[in-house]
């Protein structure tokens, strides 16, 4: 198949306001030419995902950073620098604030509105209101265009009762509203479960924080796709120095979905496949209508996969708070840096000289690539 030829997908992992990253990263594919017909996501991926698959091409970056420019606050850029200590404490100042009086077009704190606990039995098991963002997802949403599905979405949850993980996906042919993006980031105890058909829902992210799986199992099977996985937890990471890093590094362990690892092991899978293939093509002839043959061969017709793997890169400054930082500054950093880390993947060889894979599976992992496994990643603008 010729270069680039195969279907684009995007999948976007949960984090909070990290997510601006997946923003960032989102206009440079959309400058590149690149339309994803498939977005997943998970928490505030799930977001990104829902603005994007429910506006028009033409609107999607202008409704990203309508999003992003409601809920972040402060100024977006200080006059002089910080040194690492002092941007630390100027973040989780920023976090707490968060914490304190909640998040514009996002969410508030039930202490505010106490009679909540006495009228409404879920504000009992949740200590922030999410109705802002409903209302949010409505303005800036078209749900009539996310169900048409020009876009297919995929959004994970996962039912409170059962603990079973679950997708709300606009090719079931049930509609897909607001309230199914929130149940999809409604992480507790923070935010309450939001109920869908009669079933309570939490944040997906409890179960598995990247839906890369979901679309490998849901896809057509014999077609070639690439997928633009976008995380905002990295599985690899400094010792931490102090309590503050143990905690920030004990989240993104606890997050990363290890996601790295599965999608070796689907190329490994992909693999076997392949050789399968190449070792059936070799059989005798008396062996091609054997029950087992057959079955091995209806099996083996699977398209091939590319993996474009971008991951945040915690700076030194940032805690375990990181994913509830909503300072204007940090968002505006967070946005450039998935920005320019997709500017540059596209850019490196992997990329602009990639084919099909023969082999069934390829990752490109810029990053990974460029500093190995055992060598610090710079900081961004290093």
């Amino acid at each position: 198949m010729e270069l680039g030829k195969d279907r684009k997908m995007l999948v976007l992992q949960g984090g909070g306001a990290l997510g601006a990253y997946q923003a960032g990263a989102y206009e440079a594919l959309h400058q590149a030419g690149i339309r994803p017909e498939w977005v997943a996501g998970i928490s505030i991926g799930g977001i990104n995902a829902a603005i994007i698959a429910g506006s028009p091409p033409e609107r999607r970056i202008e409704n990203l950073r309508r999003f992003w420019d409601m809920a972040a606050s402060g100024p977006s850029r200080l006059p002089f620098d910080l040194a690492s200590q002092a941007r630390k404490w100027m973040n989780e100042q920023s976090a707490a604030m968060s914490a304190l009086t909640g998040v514009a077009g996002f969410y508030y704190p039930r202490a505010f509105m106490p009679w909540q606990f006495v009228t409404d039995p879920i504000a009992r098991i949740s200590l922030y209101d999410t109705s802002p963002l409903i209302e949010t997802l409505e303005t800036l949403v078209d749900f009539d265009l996310v169900n048409r599905r020009d876009v297919r979405l995929s959004l994970g949850a996962v039912n409170v009762a059962t603990g079973n993980f679950a997708y709300f996906d606009n090719h079931d042919n049930k509609p897909i509203t607001a309230h199914h993006v929130v149940a999809s980031g409604a992480l507790p105890p923070g935010f309450p479960p939001v109920e869908i058909d009669g079933e309570l829902y939490w944040d997906g992210g409890l179960v598995s924080n990247t839906p890369l799986q979901w679309i490998l199992d849901k896809r057509d099977i014999a077609d070639d796709i690439c997928v633009f996985q976008i995380d905002l937890f990295s599985a690899r990471g400094d010792l931490p120095r102090d309590m503050s890093d143990v905690l920030a590094r004990e989240k993104e362990i606890r997050y990363s979905s290890r996601t790295r690892h599965n999608t070796d092991e689907a190329a490994r899978k992909a693999r076997y496949e392949k050789a399968l293939k190449r070792l059936l093509a070799r059989l005798p002839k008396e062996l091609h209508d054997d029950p087992d043959v057959h079955f091995l061969r209806n099996h083996d017709q699977q398209g091939a996969v590319t993996v474009v793997h971008l991951i945040y890169r915690r700076k030194p400054y940032e805690t375990h708070m990181m994913d509830n930082e909503f300072s204007r500054l940090t968002m505006e950093e967070h946005w450039k840096a998935g920005f320019d880390d997709v500017r540059e993947t596209l850019n490196c060889p992997s990329w602009t000289k990639r084919r099909i894979p023969d082999d069934g599976f390829v990752t490109i992992d810029h990053w990974r690539h460029q500093y190995g496994t055992a060598q610090p990643v710079p900081e961004q603008g290093a």
